[in-house]
């Protein structure tokens, strides 16, 4: 019996010590959506004045610039109406008789638009008009999205993801698309923003244009040097 015991001792240890590492938990996995990007920057722009060219008065957040484009880029305005009482201060395409696109930047970082960067927005489109993301790369390239932001009768809020867009290049002398751009370097992205790729209504007009009240941008910054 003496002989016994040390190995059957030993067995049941053994069969403890497995059933010890399986119920031990799993480790966690490590999956992107557990590293998602901060808030890079928000522009929610002034209420006043009433409608203006667009200037740095325009800007709400000061650590910010702005670039227009296209043949446009002297027509885009910021726009606000006292009514509705909901509607703050924009920029509007509809003064864009020609086309117009209008991009923000950090003059201080760059946007590493890669794994889940993606912008969060309120807008509003009419006509037949939609809104296009466009960025402009460290490189000097600009592109535009394939996925646009569709008409809307009221203003609401949405997000795009960017790895859920296919990019194209973009003419800014005439604001028309070239052909799909395959695997854009996005680690390094110098100015964001919207275009509609159409021309506005102009002053006074019923017709189409687009709206943004205001953009979050959620990515990792990259310092410029």
């Amino acid at each position: 019996m003496k002989r016994l015991f040390a190995p059957a001792l030993g067995l049941a240890v053994c069969a403890l010590s497995s059933l010890a590492l399986a119920q031990a938990p799993a480790a966690p996995r490590d999956v992107p959506e557990d590293h998602r990007p901060p808030l890079a920057f928000r522009e929610d722009f002034v209420d006043e004045p009433n409608e203006t060219p667009v200037t740095m008065v325009s800007i709400a957040n000061k650590a910010l610039r702005f670039t227009t484009w296209g043949p446009g880029a002297a027509m885009v305005a910021k726009s606000h109406h006292a009514s509705p009482k909901d509607e703050s201060g924009y920029i509007w395409t509809g003064s864009c008789t020609q086309v117009c696109g209008f991009t923000l930047y950090d003059p201080a970082s760059y946007l590493d638009l890669r794994e889940l960067a993606k912008i969060t927005w309120r807008t509003k489109s009419t006509g037949f008009h939609q809104l296009h993301l466009m960025i402009k790369l460290a490189d000097g390239k600009t592109l535009v999205s394939d996925r646009a932001e569709p008409v809307s009768r009221d203003w609401h809020v949405s997000e795009m993801t960017i790895q859920d867009i296919e990019w194209h290049g973009l003419n800014t002398k005439t604001m028309t698309d070239d052909p799909v751009v395959k695997n854009p370097d996005l680690s390094r992205v110098a100015e964001i923003g919207w275009t509609d790729l159409m021309p506005g209504s102009g002053h006074g007009t019923p017709g189409g244009s687009t709206r943004v009240d205001w953009i979050e941008v959620y990515a990792l910054k990259v310092p410029r040097r």
